[in-house]
């Protein structure tokens, strides 16, 4: 059973800064808007496309570019949003990633993994897309502090 500690805590807290508008700060000080839909911030379903297609994408940069630098690099996340007897949900989840490298013996090599590091995405390596596919349930409480008038 894995353990939980300060070491694994990820956090962030979120602001209102208006109406639909939201801040989101990590803990090292990034700001990231968040919005209802109704304007150019990212919605929070636009967001976990962009977590999804994120975290793959550090992953498989990180291992191919071990091998070469990529000339071009470029992912796009996407599902379908439904309501059905679930709820509200997305469905058909896919990140899509078009990446060239360069040519030669390093870029070879690169190509070589793309396929096996993919794999490993999906079935180990992601935080976020392997939260999704395992659906790990999201408790939403009342902060205790939060009893004003």
């Amino acid at each position: 059973m894995n353990e939980t500690s300060r070491e694994t805590l990820r956090r962030i807290e979120l602001t209102r800064i208006g109406e639909g508008r939201y801040k989101a700060t990590n803990g090292r000080g990034g700001v990231l808007p968040i919005g209802s839909g109704d304007d150019p911030d990212f919605s929070p379903v636009e967001l976990l496309l962009a977590a999804l297609a994120g975290c793959g994408a550090i992953d498989l940069d990180l291992i191919t570019g071990k091998r070469a630098d990529p000339v071009s690099f470029d992912a796009v996340a996407e599902g379908h949003k439904v309501r059905d007897e679930q709820g509200s949900h997305l469905v058909g989840l896919t990140v899509s990633f078009d990446v060239t490298f360069p040519e030669g013996e390093a870029g070879d090599r690169a190509r070589e993994v793309v396929p096996r590091t993919l794999a490993m995405i999906r079935d180990r390596l992601c935080t976020v897309g392997r939260t999704v596919a395992l659906g790990e349930p999201v408790a939403y409480v009342e902060a205790e502090a939060a009893t004003g008038p």
